[in-house]
């Protein structure tokens, strides 16, 4: 009779595992919880203890490390010495593995979790019979992912092939290397205190070493260009996966390499408002970005704001996709759409455009920050994800977050201080250098990834004009500050009332001077907003 251990965390259809194995043939063998989930459904199920002749120890911390698995487990059925010593100790063979571990990484998502049940998290056994089986791959059949169940079944029904256990294999050693990764990553967190352990940041800090595992999620069709190989990964474990880790595509062609990283950044930047918002993206720079009140009133104005440039873009919202907003979005060709959610309705309009991308995505978990990371030619950057925290809360002269301040002696009026914050967050998503026009609700011009300010300023004027609208009254922002007086005052000559700049060249006081000669109103945040 064959025999499979089966021990796992997640007990995710475990019970119809175990009741087709018994069908078909094979002896359960089984630890702890995983044991009493396999009697309590009415199976037919034998201990560890039972077959290794000890108890479970120290609360479980010993349990499958014993000969009498490992033996099994580890035993080269082509070697007819190892047979001959498995017989001579009267150990049997183990056919099949069932193992995943225990949930580490959601111990160490929640932050309340204590430093000693922390590592009471931390798998011993079962990371080593993975390994085992996995290296026996052969004659074992090592399973760690609920999912491959009906595949096993069906495999055992045709006598399983090389490749069918050489793929289990890999998975499982994948498998334990994400686990270990985890660990490591969240071990290098956490710092001796005396005689505590205080964590000293997230489990993605800046550390001495930088851990990550990443499982491909799917081919793409190429990258930038099409003699370019690409593909899409994300973080191995998907119940703590967020954004485009765990995105759902709805309908349409394939995403392409440059539709994710244009959906990347029309999502971050609609992150940055609680109102209903809306981004229109071409090649990672929004064509337009508004709020309102409500999403398709924010989505119209985000498309008209450049209209021609928003043709065959890349839409994001930061609200349920309502019929309304659907509606709008049909009307014109759109590359691609990614919300949080969709109504049931909204999507039988937007199936009507059967070749337009549509994506859905909770980002929500990550606008409290994180670590990005770049490669570069034989290195990797890794940096803190950049966050307009100064823009959180309202601007208002009583009201100003810390580093800001009015540079000038004209004292932005309420409009202004509303549209300044609002130019502010919008800013910091467009490419350097960047200087934007706005109002209180909608971008008016963008000029967008120019070598010096003044050519920002000049592009953003230039579109303006072509699309026949008028800077008069409008705000302005810089990402970085003005090095010389010429870009303020072509700020100034667009017709914006206000600018919100970071400040700090050695020129800020001529700056200043140029803003006072023109009536400008300017604010200063002390930090700067580069986007490479």
């Amino acid at each position: 009779m064959p025999r499979a251990l089966l021990s796992v965390s997640d007990k995710a259809g475990i019970a119809d595992l175990g009741r087709g194995l018994i069908a078909r043939g094979f002896e359960l063998v089984s630890t702890g919880g995983t044991a009493r989930a396999l009697a309590g459904a009415g199976l037919a199920v034998r201990s560890v203890s039972d077959l290794t002749g000890f108890p479970e120890m120290m609360d479980g911390r010993v349990k499958t490390l014993h000969p009498a698995l490992h033996g099994g487990i580890l035993a080269r059925r082509d070697r007819p010495d190892d047979m001959a010593e498995l017989e001579r100790h009267g150990l049997g063979l183990v056919d099949l593995v069932v193992v995943n571990l225990y949930p580490f990484v959601k111990a160490a998502a929640n932050s309340a979790t204590p430093f000693d049940a922390l590592i009471e998290e931390i798998d011993i056994g079962g990371p080593s019979l993975v390994r085992a089986a996995a290296k026996n791959f052969r004659g074992v059949l090592v399973v760690v992912d609920p999912a491959d169940y009906p595949r096993l079944l069906a495999a055992i029904d045709e006598s399983p092939s090389l490749a069918f256990r050489y793929e289990l294999a890999r998975k499982a050693i994948a498998h334990t290397a994400a686990y270990d990764t985890a660990i490591t990553a969240t071990l290098a967190t956490i710092e001796v205190a005396g005689d505590r352990f205080e964590r000293c940041g997230d489990a993605g800090a800046l550390t001495a070493r930088l851990e990550f595992s990443l499982d491909k999620i799917r081919d793409l069709r190429y990258g930038e260009n099409p003699h370019q190989q690409a593909a899409w990964y994300c973080g191995p474990i998907k119940a703590a996966a967020a954004g485009l880790g765990q995105a759902a595509i709805l309908q349409g062609k394939e995403l392409s390499y440059t539709n994710l990283l244009d959906l990347d950044a029309a999502a971050r930047l609609v992150l940055e408002f609680d109102e209903p918002a809306a981004a229109v993206i071409k090649h990672t720079n929004p064509c337009g970005a508004a709020t309102g009140d409500s999403l398709s009133e924010a989505y119209l104005r985000a498309r008209d704001a450049d209209s021609l440039a928003a043709f065959g873009g890349i839409v994001a919202l930061n609200r349920t996709l309502d019929v309304a907003t659907a509606d709008l979005i049909v009307s014109t060709f759109i590359e691609a759409v990614i919300a949080p959610g969709i109504d049931d309705a909204a999507r039988d309009i937007l199936a009507r455009k059967i070749n337009m991308r549509v994506v859905t995505a909770d980002f929500t978990p990550l606008r409290s920050g994180g670590v990005e990371v770049r490669s570069v030619l034989g290195a990797v950057l890794a940096q803190e994800r950049d966050r307009v925290t100064e823009a959180h809360q309202p601007w208002t002269p009583s009201l100003l977050a810390d580093g800001l301040r009015v540079a000038t002696k004209r004292q932005p009026t309420a409009h202004e201080w509303e549209a300044l914050r609002f130019a502010w967050r919008i800013c910091a998503h467009v490419k350097s250098n960047t200087v934007v026009f706005t109002d209180a609700r909608r971008t008016l011009a963008i000029g967008a990834g120019q070598m010096s300010r003044i050519d920002a300023v000049n592009v953003a004027v230039m579109k303006a004009r072509a699309a026949d609208r008028p800077l008069a009254g409008s705000v302005a922002a810089s990402d970085a500050y003005f090095p010389f007086t010429d870009g303020l005052e072509a700020v100034a000559g667009a017709g914006a009332t206000a600018v919100v700049q970071p400040g700090g060249s050695v020129r800020d006081a001529e700056v200043i001077e140029a803003a006072d000669r023109h009536d400008l109103a300017m604010v200063f945040t002390g930090r700067r907003h580069f986007r490479h």
